[in-house]
């Protein structure tokens, strides 16, 4: 496999890395509402298993108020069930064919909480950057014995691989520091 092949696929699955860490930053709550707070919550319909926001539109009439929108009304108990269970503190309140959820105000303890979470999902997603790293300079390695590299190509394209790297770390790091500022202020 060529170096330059190498190095494209271990960005693109770098990048795969810091989406999947932007996406779970965005199921953890601030103070304010967010579709990505119950959209992928798995509900128990039509004897399967399916996310919110494959059953229902979810829109946000106030800063700190869900409105899910269920388009089969035989959904809505399903779906405040399955809000209840989550483990996400939240209250729905069902109001004939939707479900509202206001968002208690946070506690500091609870937004201390959540940081702890924040970080290690942060901390998840750099390990995933570094394996793909490992896994890339592996695979470089064996392209070097196999003879189709130089050592000067190897320690060249290493270096890059390293670069792409720490650009990603440092992304993820940029992340963590939006969504802890996001959750601490009011």
């Amino acid at each position: 496999m060529a170096l330059e092949t190498i190095l494209l696929e271990a960005e693109e699955k770098m990048q795969k890395s810091e989406d999947v860490v932007v996406h779970e930053f965005s199921g953890i709550r601030t103070g304010r509402a967010s579709a990505g707070l119950v959209e992928n919550i798995q509900v128990e319909v039509y004897g399967s298993h399916m996310r919110i926001r494959e059953l229902a539109g979810i829109t946000i009439p106030e800063p700190r108020m869900l409105l899910i929108q269920p388009w089969d009304a035989s959904t809505v108990h399903p779906i405040e069930k399955a809000i209840q269970k989550s483990n996400l503190g939240l209250n729905p309140a069902v109001d004939k064919k939707c479900i509202r959820i206001v968002l208690p105000e946070l506690s500091t303890e609870r937004r201390h909480e959540f940081m702890k979470v924040v970080k290690k999902m942060a901390e998840d997603g750099r390990v995933a950057v570094r394996h793909v790293r490992r896994d890339a300079i592996e695979a470089m390695k064996k392209d070097e014995k196999s003879g189709g590299v130089t050592e000067d190509e190897l320690e060249s394209s290493e270096k890059e691989v390293q670069k792409l790297t720490d650009q990603f770390v440092a992304k993820i790091d940029g992340h963590l520091a939006h969504k802890e500022k996001e959750i601490m202020t009011v």
